[in-house]
């Protein structure tokens, strides 16, 4: 793999960077060829770096290939990548033939993988615990693939999932205030309501990045919300921040179903870093909501914490089961893509810079969090959350 020995200095101000001029480039970097292919998930609008991004990878010396209107969805044009010192391809066949680095969005589609070749580094989100083929497809390719979900700091937080479940998080109480309008299938709830009218109800089963985001946004428009998660420490932060304007509960199967059959919008928001979500609601439960309730399940990705969640796209997002109507896309972000590209690519970049600069290698040795980004490598699963999910399914 080709890569550079030039360090990223970032975060020690007694270093000074040297000026990247021309004539120094050539001399401390060996150049990485890097694809961004255009989203063909449904309805994907977002794309895996913007012009500013690819200006910082072409001025490190590296060469940047992106596919012809793959920016678009978020407002960004070819002439946008051109002016940064990219390079426009016609298809996405050009831009995995030539890539020796792929940064996506989204997991690979079928086609997709099959363009793709031994060593060749993937940087996107894979979430390939509940997606058995993927990983199987993945591993016979013997593609490096570096899961930006899993990429996790010492305190545990996890930087590159950060931005995207907070737009989720907020888009999820958004869309689910959306459906449930009577014409949109709801049962008819406004959730602030109107003085002299009882607000909607919103819960919330889990207090991450999501979680939390949804929690801002049920508040913003004065629903009555509980939320759940099985940290009582964090749980006491949220009521000491919101007091009591919100209802905190320890996470039981007691508890969850008391509240989800009071609820008129139920948010699923847990989060077990690389594992499949545990179900914590069942249809039992959810058969004691009002008929024409909603439910919105972010934990989707990761095989969604409701019995009844099955994947949905933005092109048919909405299905019935146990009296309930089910948002459980699976690129919620990708509906507001512009802000969602930025704020993504917010935090990917120093990470893609590390793997452009020093090689996949180096750049795993050098930084710990990164190296817990990689799922799949040379044909061998070296995820641990992942190994036991494909294992529980074969």
């Amino acid at each position: 793999m080709p890569r550079s020995g030039y360090p990223d200095f970032t975060g020690h101000p007694d270093l000074k960077v040297p000026e990247l001029t021309a004539e120094l480039i050539p001399k401390i970097v060996i150049a990485m060829i890097i694809g961004v292919p255009k989203e063909i998930k449904d309805n994907e609008y977002r794309v895996g770096l913007t012009p500013a991004g690819a200006a910082v990878l072409t001025q490190d010396g590296h060469e940047v290939f992106v596919q012809k209107n793959a920016g678009i969805g978020s407002g960004l044009t070819d002439e946008h990548y051109i002016q940064a010192g990219a390079k426009i391809l016609d298809s996405a066949a050009a831009v995995f033939d030539k890539a020796e680095m792929i940064i996506k969005v989204k997991e690979p589609q079928a086609n997709e993988v099959a363009m793709m070749r031994e060593g060749q580094v993937l940087f996107t989100y894979l979430h390939l615990a509940p997606a058995p083929e993927l990983t199987k497809q993945l591993l016979d390719r013997k593609v490096s693939g570096i899961a930006y979900e899993t990429i996790q700091l010492d305190d545990g937080s996890l930087p590159l999932l950060r931005p995207m479940s907070e737009v989720a998080g907020r888009v999820a109480v958004q869309i689910g205030a959306h459906y449930l309008q009577k014409d949109k299938g709801g049962s008819g709830i406004l959730l602030g309501a109107v003085p002299g009218v009882k607000p909607g109800k919103v819960t919330i089963i889990g207090a991450g990045i999501v979680g939390i985001n949804s929690l801002k946004m049920a508040i913003g428009l004065g629903a009555q919300v509980s939320i759940f998660d099985v940290n009582p420490v964090r749980l006491a932060y949220l009521d000491d921040l919101y007091g009591g304007r919100i209802t905190t509960i320890v996470a039981n199967a007691e508890a969850i179903a008391e509240e989800v059959s009071q609820s008129d919008l139920l948010v699923g928001a847990v989060l077990i870093a690389g594992a499949k979500a545990p179900r914590l609601v069942t249809r039992a439960m959810l058969a004691k909501m009002r008929p024409n309730s909603v439910a919105v399940d972010v934990s989707v990705d990761q095989g969604g914490c409701f019995e009844s969640t099955k994947p949905t796209t933005h092109t048919n997002p909405t299905y019935f089961d146990s009296g309930v109507l089910h948002y459980c896309v699976s690129n919620i972000p990708g509906a507001v893509a512009r802000t969602s590209t930025f704020a993504l690519t917010n935090v990917t970049l120093p990470y893609a810079r590390k793997l452009a600069n020093f090689g996949l290698r180096k750049a795993l040795k050098e930084d710990q969090a990164l190296a817990k980004g990689l799922n799949v490598h040379a044909g061998e699963i070296t995820q641990k959350a992942v190994a036991e999910a494909y294992e529980s399914f074969r």
